[in-house]
């Protein structure tokens, strides 16, 4: 047997600071949408609120455990990573329809 298929994944191993990295990714992520909600909602309040309202929510995507475990807890934890990014998508794609930008 090798020593590649004892390994699923080289992170189970050596996770180094990839889950931190992750994580700040996502918060600067949600750092970003607040910013930008603030400065449309000076010009455009329909468009900043919901652009505001959603960087609580990316916010505590980040904020979800880094190593969901195997199996049904995984796939769920990528569902809603994947549900959450075509709902931001989809919201910016309205609104930018809505208003004519």
């Amino acid at each position: 047997m090798s020593a590649a298929s004892e390994i699923d994944d080289i992170e189970d191993v050596d996770p180094g600071l990839a889950g931190e990295r992750t994580e700040l990714a996502w918060t600067r992520t949600a750092i970003s949408f607040a910013a930008v909600g603030g400065v449309v909602l000076r010009s455009h309040p329909a468009v900043g609120i919901p652009i505001l309202a959603l960087s609580p929510l990316i916010w505590e995507i980040g904020r979800l455990p880094g190593k969901p475990g195997t199996g049904y807890a995984r796939t769920r934890h990528l569902q809603l990573i994947t549900v959450v990014v075509v709902a931001v998508s989809l919201t910016a794609l309205v609104i930018t329809l809505m208003t004519g930008w």
